[in-house]
């Protein structure tokens, strides 16, 4: 029988399959299909939004409309069902979403790694995802860190972009022309709220509209309540550093 009642909507625009609702979901009514998060049926969904926060890219919510009453008995068959398939589901998400923290390479792993023109060969990236929309706030490796958040350009831009600005660091990257501002004022404030961080460096080009990341990270600052040393880089669309300050 249907009711109004609440329940989740999927925004299949904004979802990026990367299926980290789906775990959260304690009655198994979403699934990810063709990259984008399902839900198998209404009645498998209670309405109550235990999924949302997960969702990096805010394409879930709770909406009121006409929809099939939640049943408890579906929902205990269809999970008894799903444990009874002989291999369990496995993660069908997006790759480039999971989280991962990478241990630092030896002196002897270095040593076997071919030879780059500009470097050693190791690489300075210690983590994944790196892109800001997939990066959530609850990622293990924000926890004390000092913060770059770089504009995509400025890692093509830097002929040294991981000895001179990366090391050290766990980096967020994004456009802020391309992607969401609003999206990244409320992630990146999320993140300075809870993650005690050591610092913050932007990296942006000498183009106007890289600048408004400034504008971001200082509304993410104000919202958060806290207060995070922040240098600022600016690098000229061949790479060179034009400008540095401290706020």
């Amino acid at each position: 029988m249907k009711i109004m009642r609440k329940i989740i909507e999927i925004d299949e625009e904004l979802c990026n399959g990367c299926g980290q609702c789906v775990p959260d979901c304690a009655e198994g009514s979403l699934v990810i299909i063709d990259g984008k998060a399902k839900m198998v049926a209404d009645k498998l969904c209670d309405g109550l939004g235990a999924c949302l926060g997960s969702c990096p890219t805010g394409a879930l919510k709770i909406i009121e409309r006409e929809a099939e009453d939640f049943d408890e008995e579906a929902v205990e068959k269809h999970l008894a069902a799903q444990k009874s398939k002989e291999a369990p589901p496995k993660f069908s998400g997006c790759p480039s979403a999971q989280i991962k923290t990478f241990a630092p390479q030896t002196p002897c792993q270095n040593a076997n790694r071919p030879i780059m023109a500009a470097g050693d060969g190791s690489s300075a990236l210690t983590h994944w995802p790196v892109q800001i929309r997939l990066v959530p706030p609850t990622a293990p490796f924000l926890q004390g860190a000092d913060l770059l958040v770089a504009a995509d350009c400025s890692a093509v831009s830097a002929p040294n972009f991981q000895q001179d600005f990366l090391k050290g660091k766990v980096v967020m990257m994004g456009c802020p022309k391309f992607d969401d501002g609003e999206m990244y004022v409320q992630r990146f404030s999320e993140i300075i709220a809870n993650c005690n961080l050591n610092s913050i460096t932007i990296l942006i080009m000498e183009v106007p509209c890289c600048s408004s990341m400034n504008g971001i990270i200082k509304q993410a600052i104000e919202r958060a309540g806290k207060s995070v040393p922040v240098e600022q880089i600016t690098l000229s669309t061949q790479g060179a550093v034009v400008e540095r300050k401290n706020w």
